[in-house]
């Protein structure tokens, strides 16, 4: 059975708990993260919920929110 690929909307008066939407992660200019695919890196510039620019080393990504494959370290 395939899972529908829209989410089905909240009813208050529903008797199941309303679907939790985790907080979008901070990061601050200077902070260094861990990314899946391109490894560790040091943030240089943040648009505020927007994305992050991140200096890998070898290559400057735009990494656009949410922030799955990145993390504090």
């Amino acid at each position: 059975m395939k899972r529908p690929a829209v989410n089905r909307r909240y009813l208050p008066n529903s008797p199941f708990k309303a679907p939790v939407t985790p907080p979008i992660e901070q990061f601050a200019v200077g902070e260094r993260v861990t990314h899946d695919e391109h490894g560790l890196g040091r943030v240089i510039g943040v648009e505020e919920g927007i994305a992050v620019l991140v200096d890998f080393g070898s290559v400057q990504r735009r990494i656009v929110s949410p922030y799955t494959k990145m993390t504090h370290l």
